[in-house]
């Protein structure tokens, strides 16, 4: 029996970029519903939740990000924002508010594609039983045990570094943001002490990368937070 098609809400005001989107997923067998503005697209989310959310920022009846916010309340579907606004702050404060990955127009049917396969990835492997044991290239985490190896050798870890490591690694594939890492790891008051989490990461890059100036799985995502690639 066919599995249904993810169905993927895509909010944007340009009906060319519309096109081009719609254009792209249905080829590649998803289901696509759209809507041009804010009030079209809460109420498309409410009475047909998606699998997948894909979002401008600059709507005709305001901020993508105020629909964000309000999906957050009772939606954990992935999001990802499409928008012009590429500085790193408007990229910090999509991620903080909720979205999953942050993608700068213009940008290729490939790459989309990719994003858009990891989000789900990472969705379905959230609604999964939790394992103790998290996979991830030549990682292994042991949840239970406290215990890392890489490339089958066991490492050891700073309560610290097993911690941002372990964070990471329940959301592989998605951008955590320097104050997402600092509240989970730290607490809530360390938000701003970037300083903290600089010197962690190299540590931790040092324990599981070949080669730590040149880091294949904990990459930075400049002057916005950390990824762990999830393959």
């Amino acid at each position: 029996m066919t599995e249904p098609a993810d169905t993927v809400l895509v909010v944007e005001d340009e009906a060319p970029m519309r096109r081009f989107v719609r254009s792209a997923l249905a080829t590649h067998g998803f289901r696509v519903v759209e809507a041009g503005t804010l009030a079209e697209a809460e109420g498309l989310a409410t009475e047909s939740p998606p699998e997948l959310v894909l979002l401008d920022l600059g709507l005709p009846d305001g901020d993508g990000l105020d629909l964000l916010t309000r999906l957050r309340e009772w939606s954990q579907a992935p999001v990802i924002v499409l928008s012009a606004r590429g500085r790193e702050e408007d990229k910090v404060k999509a991620l903080d508010a909720g979205a999953d990955d942050y993608l700068t127009k213009p940008f290729g049917t490939s790459e989309l594609l990719a994003r858009i396969r990891v989000a789900l990835r990472h969705a379905r492997a959230q609604k999964a039983p939790d394992d103790p044991i998290i996979a991830i290239g030549p990682i292994r985490i042991d949840q239970a045990r406290h215990e890392v190896g890489v490339d089958g050798a066991q490492v050891h870890l700073t309560p610290i570094e097993f911690k941002l490591l372990v964070l990471l690694a329940r959301h592989a594939g998605k951008v955590l943001t320097h104050r997402q890492l600092l509240h989970e790891v730290w607490g809530p008051r360390s938000t701003h002490q970037t300083h903290y989490l600089r010197v962690h990461m190299a540590a931790l890059r040092r324990k599981v990368e070949a080669d730590p100036a040149r880091p294949k799985w904990l990459i930075t995502e400049a002057g916005v937070g950390y990824r762990l690639r999830d393959s």
